[in-house]
């Protein structure tokens, strides 16, 4: 079997089934102007996270991980009129960006960005007894992918959806001998979300524009008590 079409056939099924919205090209578009690194969710993967959003009837979504906005965006086309997604983002360069992104666009009244280290925002929003997301979206630092799932968990409500974006490393997640933080810190996500007895969980690999990659969905059965 020839695999090596596999990013044609990527943009084959965008072409025919996602429909971009060009200002979410213009925004890719500007991610490269402004030197942001390439690690926005392909358009066939936006889509996927935006019907998602749909299936669950989320009306509230949180994302760690904001980059320029990109992924942000697609949450947000799919939430309800009153629906809310905040996003939490760690570089103020990243964040600024992101900023100009939502400033003019209408769906902007849904979107909240919190700028600062995710760690600090999420245990932040614990101690304020925000009301639980409906989705929660892990795409940051993997190194830190265990305290975030931790701290998700508390801001979670039985029947949450908890995706964690970029857990196959090219296939290094197999290598627990790896130097590299990034691997070690998925690793160490994998097994907590097998340990956990408040998730039901599994992984799925993808090939694409975004090359060999995959994401984890769990959906939560209980929650801990704080």
């Amino acid at each position: 079997m020839d695999l090596t079409n596999y990013q044609d056939v990527d943009r084959y099924f965008t072409d025919q089934l996602v429909k971009e919205d060009p200002s979410l090209k213009e925004l890719l578009a500007d991610n490269l102007k402004e030197g942001l690194p390439a690690h926005d969710v392909s358009p066939s993967q936006g889509k996927f996270l935006a019907l998602l959003t749909k299936i669950a009837k989320a009306e509230r979504v949180l994302e760690i991980g904001t980059l320029g906005g990109y992924s942000t965006l697609w949450f947000a086309s799919a939430l309800p009129i009153h629906g809310k997604i905040v996003t939490l983002e760690y570089s103020a360069q990243h964040a600024r960006v992101a900023r100009d992104h939502f400033k003019n666009n209408p769906l902007a009244h849904k979107i909240e960005l919190i700028e600062g280290a995710a760690a600090d925002t999420l245990q932040h929003l614990i101690d304020r007894h925000t009301e639980p997301f409906d989705l929660i979206f892990i795409d940051a630092d993997k190194e830190n992918n265990s305290l975030y799932l931790e701290l998700s968990l508390q801001l979670a409500k039985v029947g949450t959806i908890i995706i964690g974006d970029n857990v196959v490393r090219h296939g290094e997640v197999l290598n627990e001998d790896s130097p590299d933080g990034r691997v070690q810190g998925v690793r160490s996500f994998i097994h907590d979300l097998s340990t956990s007895p408040h998730l039901d969980s599994t992984a799925l690999e993808t090939v694409g524009l975004k090359g060999y990659d995959g994401f984890t969905i769990s959906l939560v059965n209980s929650t801990p008590h704080h």
